[in-house]
């Protein structure tokens, strides 16, 4: 399916990423010309651990999973993207096999860009170097954070936590992911953030609206909780 990537009255993929913003209009069609687009059915894997990497998946529609399975079998979800995000990055960097698993969560259209070919215009604009360099010091950063979160902070303050950073400032999470994929984010169980936010919701710092939209209440409560 045509992911608009060469369309001029939609807005594309490439232009949608973070790292080729800067580039020209004649620019972004050479990594368009590298670009091929697939679209998966929710619920089919991108990709699995082991498989060979040497590709970046450009969200164009829908949302992916990202997520490891440990040896006994658990899965820890590390992140879920969106339309203009990207995954599999790490892979062109390295010739090790991908070491993550990508679902979708929806009906997903991806533009997938070649990854040796990306490096040569990586090496020809150096600006897109440098973009990619800075997202993965951002990931890199929440990682290190959600490690700290996990293996330091109460479930309280995980809680707590996420979703003063998903408001974004605002005061109100909508879930792009299911709840299941939630709690394993956060490292506890599903029926544990159940109990926490029926909680949370008792003590009025935030208002449950189905299953998706989260309104917070009392966002001091909630900064009081984490810095405790």
């Amino acid at each position: 399916m045509d992911c608009n990537c060469h369309h001029d009255q939609h807005p594309n993929c490439i232009e949608r990423v973070p790292i080729f913003s800067s580039l020209s209009r004649e620019e972004m069609l050479e990594i368009a010309h590298i670009t091929s687009a697939v679209t998966y059915k929710k619920g089919e894997m991108v990709y699995m651990a082991g498989d060979p990497g040497g590709r970046l998946y450009v969200l164009h529609e829908g949302s992916v999973k990202v997520s490891r399975i440990s040896a006994s079998g658990k899965e820890q979800v590390i992140r879920v993207v969106g339309p203009g995000e990207f995954i599999g990055e790490l892979s062109l960097f390295s010739p090790s096999p991908l070491t993550d698993n990508a679902e979708t969560l929806e009906s997903t259209t991806m533009c997938i860009i070649d990854g040796a070919r990306l490096k040569e215009l990586m090496a020809k604009y150096t600006s897109i170097a440098f973009k990619v360099l800075e997202e993965l010091s951002k990931r890199l950063e929440k990682a290190e954070n959600l490690i700290e979160s996990i293996s330091l902070g109460t479930v309280e303050q995980r809680l707590a936590q996420a979703l003063l950073s998903l408001s974004e400032g605002g005061n109100e999470v909508v879930l792009n992911m299911r709840k299941g994929d939630f709690a394993s984010q956060l490292g506890m169980s599903q029926e544990t953030l159940s109990r926490k936010l029926t909680a949370f919701q008792e003590q009025g710092l935030i208002e449950l609206k189905g299953h998706k939209r989260i309104m917070l209440l009392n966002k001091d409560e909630l900064e009081n909780i984490l810095m405790s």
